[in-house]
């Protein structure tokens, strides 16, 4: 897009619940220090909301959202709320730090939500959602109002709770598509409704929230943007409850390689896409999918002759936008064994990671060992790599459990017999364990009565990190503990699947006995 284009675009306001919205996804749950990190990558991406938590659900909760307000410069930082004056002021305690402080306020207005949750008559729908708008401008000047089920809720109806919740205060009318029901031309059109019909729309900024039921969640926002909405709620991967909110980097990307189109645009560094989906999917355990659009490993990928021959000749004909636009480096396979720390760094930066000295020490050391077996190191390698050591070096600093070694004696006709050694903080344990099942079964089970924790094995996977039957793998689990009921989730990565399952249990286990998980 040139500058002069930008002139003529106007420009939408990207919201980001990850934090929020994003976190309901089951097992994606992240601690303190996980949110502020999220958090940061949000202001360096560009967003310009970050809806940090829903303060009154929890004391953790609570607490999370008013670290984030406190270091987050950059963004407005966004607390939600029901309209309950308890949730409110809970909500507007935990963001008042905030350098640019936003509360958001809800309440369904939909018939179903009406006379099945609320069993509130229309008249008093309005009136409990003008007090909560109104108590909340006395703490803040920016409100946002959400009428919950806004996609289901009869237009007449909608029309007078937005120019109610307007005339109170409010100075963002959301309108979400709670439960994914809508398609596109309805969302265009209600939006386009509100704005004919609606007297004092224009003293707000209108936006929208949807979910992605019926696997429309980014059309219908693009299209309530063709009708006029100024800002989409939206989540890093599309995280979000049941099958997610919209993707924010698929809206994003689809404003901005369509201004054509659109005449929109946002204040996103595009470039931090990539980046930023990565840690995102690390840090929740949950993968990104190699055909995901805008940041799956193969959205630039092309097997097809006829692709690869058009695509060498003039990158258009087969590609809208380019790999670097997003995140992506252009050259990948430039690092062996014999490169130096200053490659090294270099490549890691250009990855999104400002390595100290004390880091790139402990990851060039790791980078070395992977060096010698594997020819090959892709930019993959070299992320999990940086994510790995630099988890195993806060690990232990906390004085949490590390991982030392194995050794395992297994073959099809004799029981795996496995020795595992740990260390917590200074004292390294050691235990060996006979098992009737696979060297799996007995990694978990040593593991088990290693640390000593009552844990369930929910979910067990593994994924290459990269290409080559030489690649790392990236094992992922979900871990029960029997006593709390707390889920936890983990990663390791190794070129040895039983050392990176063992990685990975420590990284579960680790957040899980820390005091901040």
């Amino acid at each position: 897009m040139t500058e002069t284009t930008k002139k003529d675009c106007r420009r939408i306001t990207i919201f980001d619940t990850t934090l929020r919205d994003g976190e309901q996804s089951p097992g994606a749950s992240m601690n303190l220090p996980e949110k502020l990190e999220v958090a940061r990558a949000l202001v360096e991406l560009g967003v310009d909301v970050i809806e940090a938590g829903f303060p009154i659900a929890s004391p953790g909760d609570q607490e999370s959202v008013r670290e984030v307000a406190k270091v987050v410069q950059g963004a407005a930082v966004c607390g939600l709320a029901r309209c309950v004056d308890a949730d409110i002021d809970c909500a507007w305690d935990s963001v008042r730090y905030a350098e640019n402080p936003r509360l958001h306020i809800f309440l369904a207005t939909s018939a179903i939500h009406r006379e099945h949750k609320l069993r509130m008559s229309q008249e008093e729908i309005i009136g409990r959602a003008v007090a909560g708008v109104t108590r909340g401008k006395a703490y803040c000047s920016d409100i946002e109002f959400s009428p919950e089920d806004a996609s289901r809720t009869e237009i007449d109806f909608l029309c007078k709770v937005v120019e109610a919740v307007i005339r109170a205060g409010a100075t963002t009318v959301n309108i979400p598509d709670t439960v994914g029901y809508a398609t596109p031309q309805e969302m265009k059109a209600r939006i386009a409704a509100l704005i004919e019909r609606v007297p004092n729309i224009d003293q707000t900024v209108l936006s929208v929230h949807c979910h992605n039921d019926l696997g429309m969640a980014v059309a219908n926002s693009l299209a309530a943007v063709s009708a006029g909405a100024g800002q989409i709620e939206c989540t890093i991967n599309g995280l979000g409850e049941r099958a997610g909110n919209s993707a924010l980097e698929e809206v994003v990307m689809a404003m901005r390689t369509r201004s054509d189109f659109f005449k929109v645009d946002t204040g996103i560094v595009s470039q931090r896409l990539v980046p930023t989906s990565r840690l995102v999917s690390r840090i929740t355990g949950l993968a990104v999918p190699r055909n995901k659009a805008i940041v799956g490993q193969n959205a630039f990928a092309h097997e097809s002759g006829i692709h690869q021959d058009g695509v060498l000749k003039e990158r258009t004909t087969y590609e809208i936008m380019s790999p670097e636009s997003v995140g992506f480096l252009k050259s990948d396979l430039v690092l062996g064994k014999h490169s130096g720390r200053a490659a090294l760094a270099n490549r890691a930066k250009l990855l999104g990671h400002e390595l100290s000295p004390e880091q790139l020490t402990i990851v060039f050391a790791e980078f070395k060992k992977l060096a010698d077996r594997k020819k090959e190191i892709y930019d993959a390698d070299v992320l999990a790599i940086i994510e790995q050591q630099i988890h195993e070096k806060k690990a232990a600093d906390q004085g949490v459990w590390s991982y030392i070694g194995y050794a395992l004696n297994c073959g099809d006709d004799r029981r795996p017999c496995l020795v595992l050694t740990l260390s917590q903080g200074d004292e390294k344990k050691t235990i060996e364990w006979e098992e009737s099942g696979g060297p799996i079964d007995s990694v978990f089970h040593a593991f088990q009565k290693l640390v000593e924790l009552p844990l369930i094995l929910k979910e067990f996977k593994v994924e290459a990190v990269s290409s080559g039957a030489d690649s790392q793998g990236e094992v992922i689990v979900i871990l029960e503990d029997t006593q709390s009921g707390v889920i936890r989730r983990g990663h390791g990565v190794s070129t040895d699947v039983v050392e990176g399952t063992v990685k990975a249990l420590l990284n579960a286990v680790n957040r899980t006995v820390t005091a901040d998980a």
